[in-house]
């Protein structure tokens, strides 16, 4: 029993591994930034975080300004 679970969770790893590279491959108009990075906070004092992000490529120049890692230190 506990080899079969054992298999079932490195089989369900691969796929979802899998699963979530040909999702970031396959954004032909988008480009993806991993890496903590952090927006600016708003009015409010919200703010958005990941490690994850993905970008439109006319923007991509941008991003770096807007969202960076120094507005993690500034919000934490």
């Amino acid at each position: 029993m506990l080899v079969k679970l054992i298999y079932y969770i490195r089989a369900m790893k691969t796929l979802s591994l899998l699963s979530l590279f040909l999702i970031l491959v396959n954004c032909s108009a988008h480009s993806v930034k991993v890496g903590k990075r952090c927006t600016n906070p708003t009015a409010d004092g919200s703010f958005e975080k990941s490690f994850v992000w993905i970008v439109d490529k006319t923007t991509v120049k941008t991003f770096d300004q807007k969202i960076n890692k120094k507005n993690c230190l500034k919000n934490s």
